[in-house]
């Protein structure tokens, strides 16, 4: 079990809090032709296809070097009976099914056994499938044939298992998974599993190590608990044959669909002196440490032609990790002569377990380019990470976005400003009929483009979903996220998690509710919504002091990020808990930003505005992944033309592609309502 927060966390983020809230594969693939994509959009989605991550970008690398290794117990316990009928060893085998069955097409997966050789011997492991692309038949032929026999010697089975994994790059950096099963503790005692456990995990960055008890108790669940909270992971209870196969899927899906990053490696100075410069239209990758401060710099235009500039910070602790509620990054830009220009703090507002968390700041010119900010030179952005004592201290990885906008065109006069909801406010009509089955992206960078309709789609506890839907100047994002009615786990007590969501808008910007709806509630398994929506798109929104309103100031691409609390782990029958999305785009898109714009048709409705600078990457317009919106035809960044850069990233196609499963044991599963 979790030790106790510290005080100042459990006072932040205990029930008070929640009830004031409340209110890896390469592939290439061509360019779909629009009558194909057409033809596809009539049809239902099939229920678990991923969307493909970004394209490749000059001077980038991705992190798609992710796996995973089962490393499971056959000792001579195993042989014993479960309660179910059938021995523990039985019931682990159907558990690896289920999880291989969840698993991504061509997952890097192997699988380790220990204890299933000799009857005595405390250097008794062997790897039965080399971690390689899944071979879902592979591996369960492969543990069908073990038989349970010898000692628990944990510790040597991990050190075994970290080099098993492929080893960690720096040009392209992975995150590896190591899920540990047993029924009992290490029945050797040389080397110590939690002195492993933390040396092989060091700080965290790169390898994880999830443990999953099987009916244990006293001593053998507190080593469990031990190893897991070294390696930096989630340590899982598993008293019955079915919670083994629930928790085992959940976290083999932490591990594959957890957040792909993408970026030029950058190391961030300690000093604003010594800060490397960023280039504009750039996307980065660097670290941060609890407690820990980097800088960046970046040179800026300035005057009355000054372009606004978006600086986006993305946190990635490991799905689930140790949080406070006041955790999390602080971003601050300043101008050449120190003014402080923008400023931002992000934080998890919650204690049950981390999830990816964005700051962002803005360098907005004044009209008359007058002000110490609008001046041009060297500007310089502060990040820090604050960290209670108690929280998992695993580095994390950043991934950073400095974007340039577009200024207005010289003499126009941009349209007045939008602070009010019009007709896409909490009481907003939203699209009706039955759900087509989606599967959302696991960041920014291969969020699922979505159009108008009604979607669902499935989230493990402690997950993140992302999808955007592109928003035209004078139209505004209106969208409810329904959590189904889920078959509870029995235990006592009534247990509660939560469930939020979150809209950023193009460079990235978090958008507030503006005290009009309610992103985040408690969650009891019971059916719960979140709503969330942005005011019309307009220029002159960056001039608002509203923090629901000053960010939507460009047409483009929205994001919208939805969450499951880690512990509705404790809620939840299921591994996983299906979600239905309402999403609408208000309004009448117009063709640019001024106030005499005409309006536009569908191809015209959607140019974010970026300028195209840097490395070629754009600040959130156009589609970053080369994937259409689902059900719809070509990417209207291609049909209005929308710059070279934009029309090579959709031609190009996805330069990755993996393809998920049906979540047959997830999504099949009876529920209590009628989706």
């Amino acid at each position: 079990m979790r030790p106790e927060r510290s005080r100042l966390a459990r006072g932040v983020t205990g029930g008070a809090l929640l009830a004031f809230l409340a209110g890896p594969l390469t592939g290439a693939a061509a360019t779909t032709a629009a009558a194909a994509q057409a033809a596809r959009a009539a049809q239902p989605a099939p229920v678990a296809k991923a969307a493909p991550a970004a394209p490749a970008v000059p001077g980038t690398a991705a992190l798609v070097r992710n796996s995973l290794e089962i490393v499971l117990d056959s000792s001579g316990s195993m042989a014993d009976k479960d309660g179910s009928g059938r021995t523990r060893m039985q019931s682990a085998r159907k558990a690896v099914g289920t999880l291989v069955d969840s698993l991504p097409d061509a997952y890097p997966t192997g699988l380790r056994v220990y204890g299933a050789d000799k009857a005595d011997s405390c250097t008794d492991t062997r790897l039965v499938q080399p971690v390689g692309a899944l071979d879902r038949a592979g591996i369960k032929k492969a543990v069908a044939q073990v038989r349970p026999r010898g000692e628990t010697p944990i510790g040597h089975a991990l050190e075994k298992a970290a080099a098993d994994l492929p080893p960690a790059s720096k040009s392209a950096p992975g995150r590896r998974t190591i899920v540990l099963v047993s029924d009992g503790e290490d029945t050797c005692g040389t080397p110590d599993p939690c002195e492993v456990a933390e040396e092989l995990s060091k700080d965290g960055l790169d390898l994880r190590i999830d443990a999953i008890g099987f009916q244990v108790e006293g001593k053998a669940r507190k080593q469990l608990e031990c190893i897991a909270r070294a390696g930096h992971g989630e340590y899982y209870d598993a008293p019955e044959a079915e919670d083994l196969a629930r928790e085992l899927e959940r976290a083999g899906r932490q591990s594959a669909d957890g957040y792909r990053l993408r970026g030029k490696r950058v190391t961030g100075a300690h000093s604003s002196a010594d800060a490397p410069t960023l280039r504009l239209g750039g996307q980065y990758l660097d670290t941060i440490g609890p407690g820990e401060t980097r800088w960046y710099a970046a040179r800026l235009d300035g005057g009355s032609g000054a372009r606004t500039v978006d600086f986006a910070a993305t946190g990635v602790p490991q799905p689930g990790a140790r949080v406070a509620g006041l955790d999390g990054l602080k971003l601050t830009v300043r101008s050449p002569d120190g003014s402080r220009c923008g400023h931002d703090r992000a934080w998890f507002q919650q204690s049950e377990g981390g999830t990816p968390v964005t700051a962002a700041v803005s360098r907005v010119p004044s009209e008359d380019g007058g002000l110490d900010c609008d001046k041009p030179g060297l500007f310089t952005f502060e990040l820090s990470r604050d960290s209670d004592d108690d929280s998992d201290r695993a580095r994390w990885p950043v991934e950073l976005r400095l974007g340039a906008e577009r200024p207005l065109p010289h003499g126009a006069a941009p349209a007045r400003a939008e602070t009010g909801y019009r007709d896409g406010g909490k009481d907003a009509t939203l699209p009706t009929g039955t759900p087509r089955d989606i599967e959302g992206g696991t960041g920014f960078n291969d969020a699922r483009k979505l159009r108008e309709g009604v979607w669902r789609d499935t989230l493990v506890p402690a997950q993140t979903r992302w999808y955007r839907v592109p928003v035209g100047w004078n139209q505004q994002l209106r969208y409810d996220v329904e959590f189904a009615n889920e078959p509870k786990r029995q235990q006592s007590g009534v247990p509660f998690s939560y469930v939020r969501t979150q809209t950023y808008a193009p460079g990235r910007l978090p958008v507030t509710d503006g005290l009009e709806f309610s992103p985040r509630r408690p969650y009891r398994g019971d059916p719960v919504k979140v709503s969330h929506g942005t005011v019309p798109v307009s220029w002159k929104n960056r001039a608002e002091p509203s923090a629901a309103v000053r960010p939507v100031r460009r047409a483009g691409d929205y994001y919208i990020a939805v969450t499951l609390g880690a512990g509705a782990a404790r809620i939840a029958e299921n591994a996983a808990v299906r979600v239905v999305l309402r999403v609408d785009v208000k309004g009448r898109a117009k063709q640019g930003p001024e106030h005499d714009a005409p309006f536009a048709d569908a191809a015209g409705a959607r140019d974010g505005g970026d300028a195209a600078a840097g490395d070629g990457t754009g600040t959130g317009g156009g589609d970053g992944n080369g994937q259409q919106a689902a059900g719809t035809g070509p990417h209207p960044a291609v049909l209005a033309g929308g710059g070279a850069a934009a029309v090579l990233l959709v031609a190009g196609g996805a330069w990755y592609a993996v393809r998920h499963r049906a979540r047959v044991r997830s999504v099949n599963a009876t529920r209590g309502g009628t989706w």
